[in-house]
């Protein structure tokens, strides 16, 4: 058992000291995770990949139980997608509109600064493809929201690297014609 796995067992089960130790384990990574998301989120954001770090940390140990470290980034991939589409509800509630836009499945590229509009699209979508396609819709989220490559996604899932990359191909062409792009 790992360090980072021993720690996340730990902190499960109440030890008040096993977060504090595992923090200076995952920062780094979950940082780096936080700063590629943050670097496609449009210039202005109100947060930062030190707050979205420091939020997603705080949702994860909340009393969950992680199997392993793949798991963990998992979970924070997820705990960083719902505290984005979260901030950007909350700033469209005020605005009260805005049209659905085009979402680039590409979160390498460097000219995608996501809308509110087009990450409440996306997430919307990704939540129906997650109904009908799980594995296929984590993939996505690992990708886009954590910024991992093919290679590190289907390490975190279990699956080949071939695998990964029909996944991929799959939920791109699903998301778009769910998104009306086709």
């Amino acid at each position: 058992m790992t360090d980072v796995s021993r720690l996340l067992d730990a902190a499960h089960r109440g030890d008040p000291h096993a977060a504090a130790e595992l923090l200076p384990l995952v920062y780094d990574e979950l940082r780096g995770l936080a700063a590629a998301k943050m670097a496609n989120e449009k210039p202005g954001h109100t947060l930062d990949a030190t707050a979205l770090v420091h939020e997603a940390y705080a949702r994860l140990t909340g009393g969950q139980s992680f199997e392993s470290r793949s798991h963990f980034l998992r979970a924070a991939a997820r705990a960083m997608r719902r505290i984005l589409v979260d901030h950007a509800r909350a700033r469209n509630a005020a605005k009260r509109g805005g049209q659905a836009r085009r979402v680039e499945l590409d979160p390498n590229h460097p000219a995608i600064a996501p809308t509110d509009a087009r990450l409440e699209a996306l997430d919307e979508a990704l939540s129906r493809l997650a109904v009908e396609y799980p594995s296929q819709a984590e993939l996505v989220q690992l990708r886009y929201f954590a910024g991992l490559t093919l290679d590190e996604c289907a390490q975190a899932l279990g699956v080949s690297s071939r695998t990964a990359d029909t996944w991929w191909a799959f939920a791109r062409a699903w998301l778009a014609v769910a998104l009306g792009e086709s």
